[in-house]
């Protein structure tokens, strides 16, 4: 018999990698492109018949990756866009790939709403958050692929019934971004660093860089957008 518990929306904070580093052969043609750099997913969706549509955000020379592209069977459709200087944005139509293929068939199957954007690690993975009934997220996250590691970093309650900014924010960056605060960070002159922080909370500099900059995109996006 479910209960209110099984019921209740949660999210879940993790990182997916896959063992090669990419989540479909397009986006191996952009990690292997010489100078260009995959930041995040802006927005990831499966179409009715099967293809994709990713939206990236990369660093690097667009006109190079606008080329290897171009020459690719495995593109349907490109377009580059929103370039300022080093950072652009490249919308790809891609027909059917793995693993990308499959964590999409989940998140559909078990109606799970993906936080974008992702972000991409130095490893090829992807942080991102997923929300839904802690019922369903525990079953997707038991059928991933096993050439996909999953490193699930926290779970909470979603309550999007809250209406400021900081709403946006799981409850371990909401404490990472006001300690940075507390901590003079976003002061100038800074007078924080990572390093300070993480003593402070008692976790690695890299966790307080992670935390830092998925509230912050989060927070500014919300301002930009009203």
């Amino acid at each position: 018999m479910a209960t209110r518990e099984d019921a209740a929306m949660r999210y879940f904070d993790f990182t997916l990698t896959p063992e090669d580093g990419t989540i479909h052969p397009v986006d191996a043609l952009i990690a292997e492109t010489p100078g260009v750099k995959r930041e995040a997913l802006m927005h990831v969706n499966a179409l009715g018949d099967g293809t994709g549509v990713m939206l990236y955000r990369l660093r690097g020379e667009p006109d190079d990756l606008a080329a290897v592209l171009e020459e690719s069977e495995e593109v349907l459709a490109y377009d580059m866009m929103n370039v300022r200087g080093e950072r652009f944005h490249c919308y790809v139509h891609v027909p059917p790939g793995e693993p990308a293929g499959s964590l999409m068939t989940l998140a559909q199957r078990y109606a799970l709403m993906i936080d974008t954007p992702l972000e991409f690690t130095d490893r090829g993975g992807l942080r991102t958050t997923l929300v839904g009934t802690h019922e369903m997220l525990r079953q997707a996250l038991d059928q991933i692929p096993d050439d996909v590691q999953v490193t699930v970093e926290q779970v909470g309650q979603y309550t999007p019934e809250r209406g400021d900014m900081l709403s946006m924010l799981t409850d371990r960056q909401l404490e990472v971004f006001r300690t940075a605060v507390d901590l003079g960070y976003y002061e100038i002159p800074r007078r924080a660093t990572h390093e300070d922080i993480a003593e402070n909370l008692g976790c690695a500099p890299s966790t307080v860089d992670e935390h830092l900059r998925k509230a912050e995109s989060r927070v500014l996006s919300t301002l930009v957008t009203g």
